[in-house]
């Protein structure tokens, strides 16, 4: 019996789309009872397939990349700059890696500049600012949320 571990992400009014891996019933489901006690169900279709999904609950959908960048403090030091490799990107912030040493730390504001590899490899600069680091590590919130540019959102549709 083959397991199936999906994911599905929450839309704001608590509902998301669950599509089965055995027969592609496709459903909508409300999902508020879980929103803030469990993260992950256990689902039998109709036709006997039993999977597992879970429940993504963040603000903006986060998009697995593949592709470089470079970055540059730019506060509170204004010292240090390198190249990145960026894992994931939303409508709110950013997860990339860096190689070798670095001395980000949360709370630090960053000036983060990619091309995103969408057909035109549209060019980006955008100011985040550091939430977590994890070893090499490090999660961004971009500074201004309001201002997204047209290529992001464009790239960002599921």
């Amino acid at each position: 019996m083959q397991k199936y571990n999906l994911k599905a992400f929450v839309r704001p009014d608590n509902t998301t789309t669950i599509v089965c891996p055995g027969c592609k019933e496709v459903k909508q489901i409300s999902v508020a009872a879980y929103r803030h006690t469990k993260h992950s169900i256990n689902i039998r279709c109709k036709c006997n397939t039993r999977f597992t999904v879970h429940l993504d609950f963040r603000n903006h959908y986060r998009k697995e990349t593949d592709f470089p960048g470079t970055y540059r403090i730019i506060k509170p030091s204004g010292k240090g700059s390198g190249d990145i490799h960026i894992c994931n990107i939303s409508r709110g912030g950013i997860g990339f890696t860096v190689s070798g040493l670095h001395i980000m730390e949360p709370g630090q504001t960053l000036q983060l500049e990619f091309r995103l590899n969408d057909k035109k490899q549209t060019k980006l600069i955008k100011q985040a600012r550091i939430c977590t680091v994890d070893n090499n590590y490090i999660g961004c919130q971009f500074v201004d949320q309001d201002l997204m540019e047209k290529a992001l959102g464009f790239y960002l549709r599921p």
